[in-house]
């Protein structure tokens, strides 16, 4: 019942007020938008069609390939201007009954100094393409001070748990890019070494084109960053303070020519992170039963330096060459202290004891790239190859010291643990992407991934003599995976219609080995993952959609280590070498309705998933309890997403969204059945206000509805998040002032019951966090910033 309240005012949040009645029919305005200098397409240009006045009439964004229809144009005389950042604007007359068919329109790079910068309504914006959503990031408040992290929460059905996991539509089992290539900072939680304002959009990618990887069950989350368009010297420099202890410093410098962009971004980072978890317990039966009580209290600290160099050699208009260099070393140190209070016959105490753990961390994650770009005389032709190479090292070692404090004061044997790991990961592609008519074209690819990890654990007890083995924990693990993939598509496109079919293919080879011989595992699996994608305009700026695709999700390197920490007496998490991927089936038909100042976003979506994982939770024979990942037989999941972005005046920007789906989960694990049936629910509004002097405010509401499965029960959480920024300094700086999870209401509460025993949690890992920033710019436009090399085939 409750989650169908939730459901109810999700449903009267997204909907902010009458519906708007559909504009007149117009014409329609046609052509195609190219850089002056290169002829490459210009994507995600904005176009504007205004009267004598300069009132908007209508307007929409050109495609990947830079082409752009815009419907319902008054017949009278009118203006068309497009703009991107970097690039002058450029304006067309639009005479009154002529055919609106402006074939190329070249955009020239601003080189001229701003003078002055006139803040106007802009907002973020969707676009529904033929394989992917885009959200344009805009001038969010909430986003600016923090991290990637942050951007993800603001995004439609994407949620970042505190430790850093993404999930989309409830999901995790989601790929996350940046720039189309894999990185390091998205395979181990990374993602707030990446400053919010450098990133451009996302793309939430569904159901992925043959284009891309398989990976990931729920889809694809393509997080894209800003390029420097701009000719000279620029920079800008981030300056950021925070309670608890958060500070920051990014500065960034970037120089472009007629031949060269080369740039340069460094980031510093200090952090402090309050965590408090409680834990109540009861085992065994009747007269038996033992009550545990356990309350934890964490901080932990992170400093942090990335550096990223690199540039674009621009042969000729046609060829560029690219090189970048990544390092991003991090050192953590974390204190936690546990007590357990037992007793056997509640609320009497019948023994306390008492754990304090220090920990000290080093990783160093590195990443080189190179990029071949060669664009062609016909139009639209391209062809790429990247070169990808990670290689990255962790050291991390915990100092445990346990005591009774009652019924007697005992110091018992302290324990250490250390673990090493390494990991040396190459990544070699090419795409090509041939036309066959202006409406028709091909693409194709081969890919080829290989990566080395290995991971060395132990764990020692103190002795009177020295220390020893604790219970035979002393491993290496060696971990090797081989992953050979190739792709074709074929697309086309009318004035209406577009349909996009591919198939790809991919070889997996999967070694794990291990010093002792325990975990010896090899499997070698083929599959083919069809692609379908199709996309209808119909009526004034309407586009429905409906797309298939077959996706696979490998389980993660972590998932897979069988090691564990032993911070906790009373609970470890465990990997599981035997785990295998589980394979998914997804269809979705989406629908996307622009009025002048209302974009609705509903679709549906229905999944089924074979194989899939899910955590299972059981009781050791020392009565330790272990939370390890296990196959179950399928899953199958049907949604309904919402988003609704309103934008009734210049000064108010409102957007929600909701995603409601149930699922049914079957399959069997030590003679324990998992069948389970539920629903469950996820939802956001947020405000933001154009104030006067320069002002912006935003506040957001999230809600995550019940989380359940056959072991456990989830309850509902709500938090707020607020922000406040100003532009200054003759609009070369900006201040910005924000809080997250403001009532500290951010926090899990679970339940979890099995045979004999069942417990209650409380998990509050992050509290409240209030941070100030100040950015300086140098030759930029306000919200342009310093990035990164040319774009591949991928992005």
């Amino acid at each position: 019942m409750k989650t169908w309240l939730y459901f109810c005012l999700c449903v009267l949040l997204s909907w902010p007020g009458q519906a708007q009645q559909p504009a007149a029919p117009g014409r329609t305005l046609t052509g195609k938008v190219v850089d002056q200098h290169s002829g490459a397409p210009a994507p995600y240009v904005t176009v504007n069609v205004k009267n004598a006045a300069d009132q908007l009439l209508t307007g929409g964004i050109s495609d990947e390939q830079g082409g752009f229809r815009v419907e319902g144009v008054p017949a009278e005389a009118a203006v068309v201007e497009f703009r991107f950042m970097g690039y002058q604007v450029v304006s067309r007359a639009l005479p009154a009954g002529s055919k609106l068919e402006l074939g190329l329109v070249l955009l020239t790079p601003d080189v001229t100094q701003l003078g002055e910068v006139t803040v106007t309504g802009e907002k973020s914006g969707i676009t529904l393409q033929l394989d992917k959503k885009v959200f344009e990031v805009g001038k969010d408040v909430l986003s600016q001070n923090g991290s990637a992290n942050d951007v993800l929460n603001g995004v439609p059905s994407v949620a970042v748990s505190p430790a850093g996991g993404v999930s989309l539509r409830g999901n995790s089992n989601v790929t996350v890019l940046i720039n189309g290539r894999r990185s390091g900072l998205t395979q181990s939680n990374s993602l707030d070494q990446i400053p919010a304002d450098q990133i451009e959009r996302v793309e939430v990618i569904t159901n992925p084109s043959a284009r891309y990887d398989a990976a990931g069950s729920a889809g694809i989350l393509n997080i894209v960053l800003k390029k420097n368009k701009k000719a000279g010297l620029g920079g800008q420099v981030r300056l950021v303070s925070g309670i608890p202890n958060d500070y920051r410093a990014t500065p960034s410098l970037t120089y472009r020519s007629d031949k060269f962009n080369v740039f340069a971004t460094a980031g510093l980072r200090y952090s402090d992170y309050l965590g408090r978890y409680q834990t109540d317990q009861v085992t065994g039966s009747g007269g038996a039963r033992t009550s545990l009580q356990q309350r934890q209290r964490e901080n932990r600290h992170d400093d942090g330096q990335v550096l990223y160099v690199g540039g674009d050699f621009f042969v000729n208009e046609r060829t560029t060459l690219t090189a970048a260099f990544l390092k991003n070393a991090t050192k953590d140190h974390d204190k936690t202290e546990l007590t357990y209070q037992y007793a056997l016959q509640a609320p009497t105490t019948d023994s306390t004891l008492q754990r304090s753990g220090e920990s000290w961390e080093r990783r160093s994650y590195n990443q080189l790239e190179l990029n071949y770009t060669q664009l062609f005389a016909q139009p639209n032709r391209k062809f790429t190859a990247d070169l990808q190479y990670d290689f990255w090292n962790s050291e991390k070692d915990w100092n445990l010291a346990t005591r009774s404090i009652q019924p007697t004061v005992v110091g018992l044997p302290g324990i250490r643990t250390r673990s090493v790991g390494a990991s040396q990961d190459l990544l070699l592609q090419t795409d090509l992407v041939q036309p066959l008519t202006e409406q028709r074209k091909v693409e194709a690819g081969l890919k080829m991934e290989t990566r080395r990890v290995s991971s060395d654990f132990r764990a020692e007890e103190q002795q009177a003599a020295g220390w020893r083995t604790f219970q035979g924990i002393d491993n290496d693990l060696q971990y090797q995976e081989l992953i050979s993939s190739a792709y074709a598509q074929f697309g086309s496109k009318s004035k209406k219609l577009a349909y996009l079919v591919g198939l790809r293919t991919e070889l997996t080879r999967i070694s794990i080995t291990d010093r002792k011989g325990a975990y010896t595992a090899r499997k070698q699996y083929t599959r083919l993952f069809p692609t379908l994608n199709l996309s209808y305009a119909f009526g004034e700026s309407s586009t429905v959609q409906l797309n298939y695709s077959k996706r696979i999700n490998r389980p993660s390197i972590w998932m897979l280590f069988p090691f564990n920490e032993l911070t906790d007496l009373n609970a470890q998490q465990t990997g599981n070498p035997d785990l295998n991927p589980s394979y998914g089936h997804v269809v979705e038909l989406g629908f996307l309705r622009n009025w002048p100042t209302l974009t609705l976003n509903p679709s549906v979506y229905f999944q089924r998933t074979t194989d899939f994982i899910q955590t299972y939770v059981y009781r050791s024979a020392a009565g330790i309890f272990i939370s390890t990942p296990v196959n179950l037989a399928h899953e199958t999941r049907r949604g309904l997403e919402v988003s609704v972005l309103y934008n009734p005046a210049k000064w108010l920007l409102v957007n929600s969204e909701l995603n409601f789906f149930t699922f049914r989960q079957a399959g069997r694990f030590n003679e324990q059945d998992f069948t389970f049936a539920g629903q469950s629910l996820t939802g956001r509004i947020s405000t933001q206000l154009k104030l006067p002097a320069k002002l912006s405010a935003q506040a957001r509401y999230n809600l995550v509805g019940p989380q359940n499965n056959a072991q456990s029960r989830t309850r509902a959480i709500q938090y707020v998040d607020a922000g406040l920024s100003k532009i200054v300094l003759h609009d070369k700086a900006t201040v910005v002032l924000d809080a997250n999870n403001i009532f500290n209401s951010n926090q899990t509460r679970t339940h979890t019951s099995g045979v004999n025993y069942e417990f209650s949690q409380v998990s509050r890992p992050n509290a409240a966090r209030y941070r100030l920033s100040f950015v300086y710019r140098f030759n930029l436009k306000d919200g342009q910033t310093i990035r990164q090399a040319r774009g591949s085939n991928r992005q």
